[in-house]
């Protein structure tokens, strides 16, 4: 797909599932959110409103909190839907982090197997019970298709990172998390998981991506949350979870013959609100839409290259 914008010194585009990057002088990353939004891999038919906005100020807001546990590639956030980063070299796989038995692994438990990604699951677990500590369950970070579950001993085998990279990033993933988990119950909130994204610019290792967004991460609201699993009741959450929800509920999974459900104008605000409010519960501050135009985000982004030396 062609490029939206052409930048000077541009020389990479990759347009991702809900990303557009831009690489310029081979060393710097412009990231823009776009209001596409996915479920199991495929981007679905109608964008979200100001969805891009929520993901990037969340994401910037949670990369400033963490800084001081590692090192990360943003630079700016010139416009409301754009982060500006250091290229890193990527690792090729997604630290996946658990805190509750849900989603993904709740379906892995369900079905009756008591592994994920080589870490043994406790017996008689229900779905949402909090594991005795995180787990870290990594996926391979696929080009195209679906991300695939693998264990750190795939992982080194195949040397996607060594075994002192891979000590590195559980590090670094399990502290993440407990920031977030913290930041998260100060709103009132759990994080119940979410994944990061390395990569490494010379021996050092930084985060890279966005973190504790709604796209890569689920949240649980805290009060009720005791009651409602005595209950057996759902919880109550903020994430995209809700949307993968209503694609199982009409027969859609992401399967080969599966057919993407009709999203009604009713559905995209519902959606749209949902993440306002996640925005809002997290960041405990209103959101504020800010719609610019193409021509002046462009004006943005070549000041803020500029202002940070990449020109």
């Amino acid at each position: 797909m062609a490029a939206t914008y052409q930048f000077p010194k541009q020389t990479n585009f990759y347009k991702g599932k809900v990303r557009d990057v831009y690489t310029i002088a081979d060393n710097t990353l412009v990231m823009i959110a776009s209001n596409r939004i996915s479920a199991f891999d495929v981007i679905l038919p109608k964008p979200i409103p100001f969805k891009g906005q929520v993901l990037n100020q969340i994401a910037a807001h949670m990369l400033h909190a963490t800084q001081d546990i590692c090192k990360n590639w943003l630079l700016a956030v010139p416009a409301p839907n754009v982060s500006i980063g250091k290229k890193c070299t990527p690792f090729k796989i997604e630290m996946v982090v658990r805190g509750n038995l849900t989603g993904h692994a709740w379906r892995t438990y369900q079905s009756g197997k008591r592994s994920l990604c080589g870490i043994p699951l406790p017996e008689g677990m229900k779905e949402n019970d909090f594991f005795p500590s995180p787990i870290i369950t990594p996926s391979t970070k696929a080009a195209e298709g679906h991300d695939e579950d693998i264990s750190k001993e795939a992982i080194i085998a195949q040397g996607l990172a060594t075994e002192q990279e891979w000590q590195q990033l559980e590090k670094l993933t399990l502290a993440l998390f407990a920031r977030g988990k913290e930041l998260a119950a100060k709103q009132g909130l759990i994080l119940v998981d979410t994944k990061y994204e390395f990569g490494k610019i010379g021996n050092e290792i930084y985060l890279m991506d966005e973190i504790h967004t709604p796209d890569s991460s689920r949240y649980f609201y805290a009060d009720g949350f005791e009651e409602r699993q005595q209950k057996g009741e759902k919880q109550k959450q903020l994430s995209k979870e809700f949307v993968r929800e209503w694609l199982i509920a009409n027969h859609f999974m992401g399967k080969a013959g599966e057919v993407v459900p009709e999203m009604s104008e009713e559905w995209i605000t519902t959606i749209q609100n949902r993440y306002i409010e996640l925005y809002e519960k997290l960041i405990g501050a209103k959101f504020k839409p800010e719609p610019l135009s193409e021509a002046e985000t462009f004006e943005k982004i070549v000041a803020a290259l500029k202002e940070i030396g990449v020109y």
